[in-house]
């Protein structure tokens, strides 16, 4: 019976430091996770993206282009301003507007020596603009606050205008559009820090779904409507954005 009851003693002692090891090493070995605010609430987020482009052409070629004369200009201004209502969290919107004109007097499209097609006297002038509602996310990198990754969530209405025109004299006709888009996206992105109030920012599409509605009316006379659905499940390089932003 004494020695039952030493043994019973011992079992108990053993199972009480095998617990005792085992809360140490799990304390020993929990993640210590250190919480970084990034973008304090409070802050105001304005940014302004502008770019213009031109170029002239005479007797240009390229691959199955010959001959290519005329000249072209894109102007696009984008303006941004968002508020962090919370830590790391902003919402605000983005607006833009897009101006393009496209001059050409002769170009030549030859498929192969026995096929080719002639364009002259091309005159096309288009605007565009937008509103997008936007919701942001900030994560730091680890404990730096000049590093960070964002995702935002994007809401687009926009529509634009546009006239094309080829030829002359009785050959002339043209056509004029009116369109409207509606988006919905989602866009990661990265936000560096230049100094305490300036950060440079890149951002990509990665998820999206567009709708566009078009009106062409040609020559006054004939009215056609074509609508435009489409939807982006991978990261669209065509989408990539760069910017600078004021940390105010």
């Amino acid at each position: 019976m004494k020695r039952f009851h030493t043994l019973l003693i011992l079992l108990t002692f053993l199972i009480s430091a095998g617990s005792f090891r085992a809360s140490a090493e799990e304390e020993e070995f929990s993640p210590d996770f250190e919480s970084v605010t990034f973008v304090p609430k409070g802050q105001w987020i304005t940014g302004l993206s502008v770019s213009y482009s031109q170029s002239n052409q005479k007797d240009y070629q390229f691959l199955v282009l010959q001959g290519v004369s005329g000249d072209t200009y894109s102007f696009k201004i984008s303006p941004m301003v968002m508020f962090a209502f919370k830590n790391d969290a902003a919402a605000g919107g983005k607006f833009g507007y897009n101006r393009s004109l496209t001059k050409l007097e002769n170009a030549e499209i030859a498929l192969s020596p026995d096929m080719s097609f002639d364009v002259d006297h091309l005159y096309r002038l288009s605007h565009s603009y937008y509103g997008m509602g936007v919701l942001r996310n900030y994560f730091s990198l680890g404990t730096s606050k000049r590093f960070g990754l964002f995702t935002e969530v994007q809401l687009e209405l926009g529509g634009g205008q546009a006239k094309l025109m080829t030829g002359m004299g009785e050959d002339l006709t043209g056509n004029y559009e009116r369109n409207f888009n509606l988006g919905i996206g989602v866009a990661p992105g990265m936000a560096v820090f230049l100094n305490n109030f300036a950060a440079l920012e890149v951002n990509v599409g990665v998820l999206g779904f567009d709708y566009n509605h078009t009106k062409t009316i040609t020559d006054q006379i004939y009215v056609a409507n074509r609508n435009l659905k489409s939807a982006i499940f991978r990261v669209n390089l065509f989408s990539i954005t760069f910017g600078v932003a004021f940390y105010l």
